[in-house]
């Protein structure tokens, strides 16, 4: 490496100190999150030390305090999983990619094998930038596996809640128990949001609808409209319910025959390649014999 080289690594270094040092002395807007925190901070042990979770909650914390960007919160509610957790898993994978290069460059050099060094350090950025955006791709597909399943707990529920409905029991009363016959992660929530909503008196639609725009599911908040109707009208909504959860299994329905629809043909799509790669053998011999002739 020579000494140019040398001078611009260095410069780099220089000015991302510098850059982190201004970011960090430049006053900035107090954040509600950190408040909160200072305020109701977590149980320590007796013995004065830190748990691993209340450590890994600090270092989480403070990453959610400085990350760049939005941080995708109601795929992370959706699936169970913290932002503290969701910016470690990203960092840990980002350390990983920019050190993992570095320590295989550094085994070449122990065998004798001459590697120069700016290239550990593109290749290591490079890979912490692409691993930096993996747990946001796992997230969002977790997310979308979810809400789907969601969707088919949330048909189920609008026909017990039409056959409590039918039974001549009131509003909140048949949508607390069509909550409790299920006992999927699904029905859980909707029971934590009923229990929520009866706790804080409150009424039971408005809780849904709140839940349905938290967790971006636009079922409950068609739940909500219909249940809140039969509420303030007193309208019978036996039929609506039930229409609507019949259109809502039509939805799933198509939705499963667009995607296998496509599993099937990225499947063919093997299969006409070895297909192809089949009948170029068979004929090259014959193809080869006609132009040497």
């Amino acid at each position: 490496m020579n000494a140019t080289t040398t001078l611009v690594i260095c410069g780099c270094a220089a000015g991302a100190g510098v850059a982190l040092l201004v970011r960090e002395m430049v006053p900035a807007a107090p954040k509600l999150g950190p408040a909160l925190r200072r305020l109701n901070p977590p149980p320590a042990r007796g013995d004065g030390a830190a748990t691993p979770a209340a450590a890994s909650t600090l270092w989480g914390g403070w990453l959610v305090d400085r990350a760049p960007g939005a941080l995708p919160r109601a795929d992370l509610l959706l699936i169970g999983q913290s932002p503290e957790q969701f910016l470690i898993t990203k960092a840990g994978l980002s350390l990983m990619g920019l050190l993992l290069p570095v320590l295989v460059v550094a085994g070449w050099m122990l065998m004798g094998l001459g590697v120069p060094l700016f290239i550990p350090g593109i290749v290591g950025i490079i890979a912490a930038a692409a691993l930096w955006f993996v747990p946001d791709w796992h997230v969002r597909d977790q997310a979308a596996k979810a809400r789907s399943e969601f969707a088919h707990a949330a048909a189920a529920y609008l026909e017990l809640v039409a056959m409590r409905m039918r039974s001549n029991v009131g509003a909140s009363q048949a949508l607390e128990d069509a909550a409790r016959v299920g006992r999927g992660w699904a029905f859980t929530r909707l029971q934590e949001a009923l229990l929520r909503a009866r706790t804080e008196k409150s009424s039971p639609w408005d809780a849904l609808a709140d839940l349905g725009d938290q967790l971006r599911l636009p079922i409950l908040a068609d739940v909500a409209d219909i249940m809140r109707l039969s509420s303030n009208d007193g309208a019978p909504v036996y039929d609506t319910l039930r229409a609507r959860a019949r259109s809502l299994r039509t939805e799933l329905l198509a939705a499963q025959a667009t995607e296998a629809n496509a599993d099937s043909e990225k499947m063919s799509a093997p299969g006409a390649l070895l297909a192809a790669i089949v009948m170029f053998a068979i004929a090259f011999p014959a193809v080869l014999n006609m132009l040497f002739l």
